[in-house]
């Protein structure tokens, strides 16, 4: 007998208050979840504005259709990244169409490729965002601080061994950012999102 996955509580007790319109309930989301759907706006678009936009339009949409939601498909934050970035890529491609109908540089090609990197490197944040603390951190150290995993090692208070580990893992999970998926979606990763 199949084991039926049961939704995190807070996910689902959330998406019940929504539904039964508890604007408290949105307050409390918009608190937790406000600067995860800003960011990925701002890494979509690339302007203050439109992600500050996109993040009211984010929880307007979820306070408007709180059924949209189901806990049974997935992790609240997962879905409204999704979200995010389905309304962000929507957005980036309406401005790009216009401006190219008025004349603008570029062709469609070329907002085609700027809506995959957008989308990848929006991937990537939320990937990044949502890693194990400790595998976020050694990527931090390396990256940001051009640490080697030695230094890592030394500076997390690890074993080199446990440093390349770490290493390895988040990059493996950063890799899935190119995934085709669903366009858009943030990654199913097994209990880090």
């Amino acid at each position: 007998m199949q084991k039926k996955t049961v939704p995190p509580r807070w996910d689902r007790t959330m998406q019940q208050r929504l539904a039964r319109g508890e604007a408290a309930a949105l307050g409390e989301l918009y608190d937790r979840f406000a600067s995860l759907v800003h960011g990925l706006a701002h890494r979509v678009l690339g302007d203050e504005h439109a992600a500050d936009t996109v993040t009211r339009d984010v929880f307007a949409h979820v306070w408007q259709h709180p059924d949209a939601y189901d806990p049974r498909q997935g992790p609240l934050r997962s879905w409204l990244a999704a979200l995010t970035n389905r309304l962000a890529v929507e957005r980036l491609r309406t401005t790009g169409t216009a401006a190219l109908a008025r004349g603008g540089p570029g062709t469609t090609e070329d907002l085609e490729r700027t809506v995959r990197h957008a989308t990848v490197a929006a991937r990537a944040d939320y990937i990044v965002q949502s890693m194990p603390a400790p595998l976020r951190a050694a990527l931090e150290l390396a990256y940001f601080q051009r640490r080697d995993y030695r230094q890592t090692a030394a500076d997390l208070g690890v074993t080199d061994e446990e440093a390349r580990r770490r290493l390895r893992l988040g990059l493996q999970l950063l890799a899935t950012a190119h995934d085709a998926g669903t366009p858009g979606a943030p990654p199913r990763i097994g209990g880090a999102a």
